[in-house]
């Protein structure tokens, strides 16, 4: 069975706009882990502005997991934590898109088998 233009697109740029989302978040993320490992200057322009926008997005982690030090740099584990759960809420949300998507009741019959 096809399914209605109108219907199912919307889906699929929802979960396009998700992903993008989460890319650039875990992006900048990932930027603040290396910068902070390879204990970049804080006051350079570059790596002030990595932290500033990735503060709010790590504050709720800061204290699950405490940093380490290594050498000249920190490993800032909350700041791989942060990622992976924002992965994890961007997956979440993707699912539950495609989990709203109009099925025929054979395609229904399907999943349901496969999923016993």
């Amino acid at each position: 069975m096809t399914y209605p233009t109108r219907t199912v697109k919307p889906i699929y740029y929802g979960a396009s706009v998700v992903w993008y989302i989460v890319g650039i978040v875990d992006g900048l993320l990932g930027l603040r882990f290396v910068l902070r490992a390879v204990a970049a200057n804080p006051a350079a322009g570059f790596t002030d502005f990595i932290y500033r926008a990735t503060a709010p997005l790590t504050d709720p982690f800061i204290n699950v997991i405490r940093s380490s030090r290594i050498e000249s740099g920190i490993i800032e584990w909350s700041t791989l934590l942060a990622i992976a759960v924002y992965w994890l809420l961007a997956w979440a949300i993707v699912r539950l898109f495609f989990i709203a998507r109009p099925v025929s009741d054979a395609e229904a019959e399907q999943e349901i088998k496969r999923e016993l």
